[in-house]
């Protein structure tokens, strides 16, 4: 009659008749339930049956309409009505008949194979539950016909589901062994996941349309209405429920990232703050009904978590848990991006993101679940080195709470640090803390500097708010730990593990009281005869040790002790040559006093002008030495010095700049082409910059024969041609800050025709004027304006390769060590075994490496030069970048197997 009905036809009046007659039926049909509702249950077999039947007819009956409802003309508003009236009456006859029914467990048990009750006198109540069960699954059918319809059955969605709910909480669990209430809740999931999915294929099509906050809502709200009732019906079912554990955490990992997907654009700022509203405490929720269910085993909570936050590596495309399987409802199921960087991104930060939830949920979870998150802090860790994750934590904003009806948003890597501290504070009265300490301590040197930060962080924290004694024990063990580390050749070398506990030292000072840093620095100094002592002290100061938290007494000896050996070293200088058994750290007072005047943590007066006859001298023992060591230890004191220099503007008004002009411009300017061992020289050029600026406090004739002016020409031609992008940043901001205070007006002398930014970007060559002066300008426009809060692609980008670069660091640290362990196995098996030799390979394999490295350098700067000159591409670029890197790590471990055979 429904298709008839679309057609025209001469029977209009049967047709009409027809639909009449559904709507009598559909009213005799609520009727009847209601009716039965005011009986007891009949004992009768026979008519047990036929009312199961019945309700089972006339239920179908009542979603056929339902379905067909668009197709009936003029009887469609009354068939809904009446069908809600006949669900809201079968739902009350089944509570109806569950309420007259004794549900005593202890004696009502239950065949669990034959699924019936098979105790005496339980007819009734199988007849009940048999009712429930039909009614329960009639009203998921029409649930799920309602999600479909596209909203114009709202009020059948919400009595469908509802009636559900109420029903499954009936019978005191006794539905339980006859409902399948897993199917249930995946029916509920799989409603909310369509509809995000929906939500974000219509959004990555318009994506130049704001979205409002209202419409927002309007797409959440039945995805919130899904989750609750999946939410009530775990609650009371959790032990059915967690066979579908995956399907649940999936979509709780959907929604997570969604959230990044989300924040990553303008346009969809409402929507973010609509799900952070709406849809992420129902999911988180519905995480938790399962973690902190009494019903679930401890190993089975722990299955949920191991899958969710595997251990094995992040890097990979998609990501894998540790039984083989991969984790289902990745964030390509959504569909909001074609780039599979994108959803990896995405992916990535919604796991964080939940184990962030999780860190700061942690007062409400279990004892066991705590100890689990305190051992899983690594992980959270290993995902951060990920080149996406770095770059979102790095520039992402997320909306965290609401105040005055505004959301307030902070960087992404504050929350990660907040939710940790506030693990710290939950687990510090925990039996599990010796885990929190552990993972501190394993940490303190990671090679991956967001990684670095963020432990450090948590240790000043600790210290920060910690009881007194336990402050004091650290520091004394940080401070052991340090004489540990004292080598001769760390002290110079930022990378080494001596000048990394010093800087995580210096950091956690900083945020500690003055009574910390005079223990630091009575337990550094205490023993200031020692060679270890001084190594320790200077790679304190070299870090920025704040001298100006110690108390008055203990920083005004700090202070003398720098400027008297530093002096003390000048006047020596000249008289002796370095001692064989303080070779490595020759010259410490000199890198002493550089560092704590960069930090403007000491001020120095020099009305004898000895630093810069110091400054001389060194120049003409770097060109008269041919040992490489001492050439090396005099290029050091070159570079300390200049900085020195230009830290002491008042020394550039004296008549002996001129000569340290002059012989700055004869150590530099004769060799622009330096050989392999002039090449020390370039660790100078950066703070020959700095020294360069502070020439703008110097009056200089313009004039051709002028010899100093002339000198100071070269010397920025010198500069300015470099093509480095980091000694073109150098110079153009010694250049800006020269330009800005000299006297002379004729500034185009110091700029060489062949100037790095005279240079057209795109074709390399044609050098103009006018083009460096425009890129000079826009330089300075750049160095000068406010930071932006929100980043732009670009930013985003070079964080991106940043990241990636990071992480191949990091990596090929990994494989040394790893290396090293091996090779320290095989030294001890070839002990006894020195009949093993090492393999060679044929020559056109380790030709064919060294072709594959010449054609990766190749690749990597037609990358860069590709990015910097293309826009609108960066999905296929970071497609691109993504397999590069895979690619070079794939070389590098070809090149460490040749090189070890």
């Amino acid at each position: 009659m429904t298709l008839m009905s679309t057609e025209e036809s001469p029977e209009e009046e049967h047709s009409d008749l027809f639909f009449e007659l559904l709507l009598n039926l559909l009213s005799y049909s609520a009727a009847s339930f209601s009716a039965m509702a005011r009986y007891p249950i009949s004992s009768s077999k026979e008519f047990i049956l036929t009312i199961k039947n019945f309700i089972s007819e006339q239920l179908n009956l009542t979603k056929d309409a339902l379905s067909e409802i668009k197709r009936i003309p003029g009887f469609g508003s009354e068939v809904q009505k009446v069908s809600q009236v006949v669900l809201d009456a079968v739902i009350r006859l089944c509570k109806v008949y569950c309420n007259g029914v004794n549900w005593d467990f202890d004696s009502l048990k239950m065949n669990e194979d034959k699924k019936v009750l098979v105790i005496e006198g339980a007819s009734d109540a199988d007849h009940v539950i048999n009712i429930t069960k039909c009614t329960i699954d009639k009203l998921c059918e029409v649930g799920i016909l309602a999600a479909n319809d596209g909203g114009s059955l709202v009020s059948v969605l919400n009595l469908s589901w509802k009636g559900v709910v109420t029903l499954l909480q009936l019978g005191k669990g006794a539905l339980a062994a006859r409902v399948d209430v897993a199917s249930v809740v995946v029916s509920l999931i799989s409603l909310a996941q369509q509809s995000l999915r929906c939500a974000a294929e219509t959004w990555s099509l318009q994506l130049k349309e704001t979205l409002t906050m209202t419409e927002a809502k309007r797409i959440f709200l039945p995805v919130k209405f899904y989750l609750i009732n999946a939410v009530r019906i775990v609650s009371q079912y959790t032990t059915q429920a967690f066979s579908v554990y995956k399907e649940m955490v999936g979509c709780v990992v959907m929604i997570s990232s969604l959230k990044f997907f989300l924040s990553k654009e303008e346009h969809l700022k409402s929507a973010t703050e609509a799900l952070v509203e709406i849809l992420q405490p129902t999911s988180f929720h519905l995480l938790n009904s399962l973690l902190n269910s009494i019903q679930v085993k401890q190993e089975e909570k722990f299955q949920v978590l191991n899958w969710l936050f595997s251990d094995e590596s992040n890097l990979n495309p998609v990501p894998r848990v540790s039984n083989g399987e991969n984790l289902p409802y990745t964030v390509d199921g959504i569909h909001f991006s074609s780039c599979a960087a994108m959803a990896v991104q995405t992916f990535f930060l919604g796991r964080v993101n939940l184990f962030l939830e999780l860190l700061k949920s942690s007062a409400d979870l279990e004892d066991d679940v705590k100890f689990w998150m305190a051992r899983k802090l690594q992980w959270l860790l290993d995902i951060l080195v990920d080149e996406h994750v770095y770059a979102a934590s790095l520039t992402l904003q997320v909306p965290v709470s609401r105040k005055n009806q505004e959301f307030i948003y902070q960087p992404f890597f504050h929350t990660i640090v907040s939710s940790l501290e506030t693990f710290m504070v939950v687990m510090s009265s925990n039996p599990a803390w010796g885990e929190i300490e552990s993972f501190l301590l394993e940490n303190l040197l990671h090679p991956h500097i967001l990684c670095w930060e963020i432990v450090t962080e948590l240790w000043c924290f600790l210290l920060r708010h910690a009881e007194t004694s336990l402050v004091k024990d650290i520091i004394d063990k940080l401070c052991a730990l340090l004489g540990y580390t004292a080598f001769p050749e760390a002290v110079f070398s930022p990378g080494s593990a001596l000048r990394k506990i010093a800087r995580s030292i210096c950091l956690i000072v900083t945020c500690c009281s003055q009574a910390v840093a005079d223990q630091v620095y009575d337990a550094v100094t205490g023993d200031n005869k020692s060679q270890d002592s001084s190594m320790i002290y200077t790679a304190l100061l070299m870090e920025g040790f704040p001298l100006t938290i110690l108390s008055q007494r203990t920083r005004s000896t700090a202070k003398a002790r720098v400027l008297t050996e530093y002096f003390c070293f000048v006047e020596s200088f000249g008289s002796e040559l370095p001692k064989t058994s303080g070779f490595e750290i020759y010259g410490a007072p000199v890198d002493a006093l550089s560092a704590t005047l960069l930090s403007q943590q000491v001020s120095i007066s020099d009305p004898e002008m000895k630093t810069l006859k110091f400054l001389v001298a060194i120049i003409d023992k770097y060109r008269k030495c041919n040992d490489s060591k001492l050439k090396d230890i005099y290029c050091r004191l070159l570079t300390e010095v200049l900085t020195i220099t230009s830290n002491m503007k008042h020394l550039y008004s004296c008549d002996e700049i001129e000569g340290v002009i002059l012989e700055l411009r004869n150590l530099f300017i004769p060799k622009p082409a330096l050989s392999a061992e002039d090449s020390l020289l370039f660790q100078c050029k950066p703070n020959l910059a700095n020294f360069m600026a502070g020439l703008g406090h110097v009056e200089l004739a313009e004039s051709d024969d002028n010899a100093r002016t002339s000198a100071v020409w070269e010397l920025y031609h010198m500069l300015l041609r470099e093509q480095h992008w980091a000694f073109i940043h150098l110079a153009l901001t010694a250049f800006g800050y020269f330009a800005a205070r000299t006297p002379c007006v004729q500034l185009w002398r110091f700029v060489p025709q062949d100037a790095a930014l005279s240079f057209d970007l795109e074709s390399g060559n044609e050098a103009d004027e006018d083009r460096f002066m425009a890129e000079l300008k826009g330089f300075l426009d750049k160095e000068s304006a406010s930071i932006l809060t929100k980043p732009t692609p670009d930013h985003t980008g070079m964080l991106l390769k940043e990241g990636l670069k990071l992480k191949e660091m990091l990596n090929k640290n990994l494989a040394i060590n790893e290396e090293a362990a091996i090779g320290d196995d095989a030294m001890e098996v070839d002990e006894h075994n020195h009949g093993n030799k090492k393999r060679k390979f044929p020559d056109e394999i380790g030709k064919g490496v060294e072709l594959l490295q010449s054609g990766l350098k190749v690749m990597g700067d037609g990358l860069s030069h590709w990015q910097h000159n293309q826009t609108g591409l960066n999905e296929i670029h970071d497609k691109i970048l993504t397999h590069f890197s895979r690619l070079e790590d794939v070389v590098s471990h070809l090149v460490r197997l040749t090189g070890d055979a």
